[in-house]
């Protein structure tokens, strides 16, 4: 029998970035004059099925673009990361979704998002058998609709396959939803608008874990440059500080964080060292240093 590395499937968004760097973020009213632009592959589910391919997964993408140059420009981008994107979806009726992102000089950016055909992707695609051929974890965020989620959740637990839900942006889960999830990850501002307290320090951040396993099997709280803490389905819990490193852009960092992530949950790597590992390939990300394959080899 020839073994077959297992997969990270990502369902989840895809966007045609246009980054714009500028000296500072405009306040309300303010045109603000920036220094350059340029295109940029995204959404949050390309980003971390790149990402868990970069760090060493085989990854699989479910998604939507429209029949555009955007489209086209990101169905490129997958195929050159080495993502199976053959179950990414062209709409013909739908524009590809896309965001406008500025960044200041300091590295922080703010943006804005219009989802176009993110907002179609077929639950019929989600459900089609070759999908999750060898598939052993599932990756979800909230840039699709829930009913997407929901869906590819339902048929994860089906097949005795984990889901991961990084929940960003923050939105209100349903219940049946959330009993479908395994781990959960969300970063400071999104545990405290899913009720979890603010998150101002690793304490905190443990404690919003802590009360986010009451509904949910594992958690990580990630806190940016304060690190993360984490509580397991054992009750294991722990907090890891992040390495101290210069800023050349925050952009996507969250998104390196969940594909690392994944890569080493795939590979069977065990919780706490999955996320020191995922950890530092965000760091290395926002320090401007290219990505590693981390994921320990995996075969079923």
């Amino acid at each position: 029998m020839i073994n077959v590395p297992r997969t990270v499937l990502v369902v989840g968004s895809l966007h045609y970035d246009i980054m714009v760097e500028a000296d500072h973020l405009p306040r309300r009213d303010e045109t603000a004059v920036g220094s350059r632009w340029y295109p940029k592959f995204g959404g949050k589910g390309g980003n971390q099925a790149v990402s868990a391919r970069a760090h060493g997964a085989s990854s699989r993408m479910i998604g939507a673009v429209g029949a555009d140059d955007f489209g086209n420009f990101i169905r490129a981008h997958l195929g050159t990361s080495g993502v199976d994107h053959r179950f990414v979806t062209s709409l013909e009726d739908e524009a590809s979704g896309m965001s406008v992102a500025i960044m200041d000089a300091s590295g922080d950016y703010a943006a804005t998002i219009v989802s176009g055909a993110n907002l179609h992707v077929a639950i019929e695609t989600v459900l089609h058998p070759q999908v999750w051929q060898n598939v052993g974890l599932l990756v979800l965020q909230n840039e699709v609709p829930e009913s997407v989620n929901m869906a590819a959740a339902q048929e994860a637990r089906n097949k005795g396959i984990s889901t991961l839900l990084n929940a960003a942006p923050s939105r209100p889960l349903s219940p049946e939803f959330g009993r479908l999830v395994d781990v959960l990850v969300v970063n400071a501002v999104e545990a405290e608008m899913m009720g979890a307290g603010p998150v101002t320090n690793l304490t905190a951040a443990a404690t919003a874990a802590r009360k986010l396993a009451d509904r949910f099997e594992s958690v990580i709280v990630t806190a940016g440059a304060l690190g993360l803490a984490a509580v397991t389905a054992g009750d294991e819990h722990f907090s890891l500080h992040a390495e101290k490193i210069k800023v050349v852009s925050s952009h996507g960092a969250g998104d390196v964080f969940i594909g690392a992530l994944a890569a080493c949950l795939i590979g069977r790597m065990s919780f706490e060292d999955a996320c020191r590992a995922a950890s530092r390939a965000a760091a290395d990300h926002v320090a401007g240093r290219p990505a590693a394959a981390i994921a320990v080899s995996s075969t079923e």
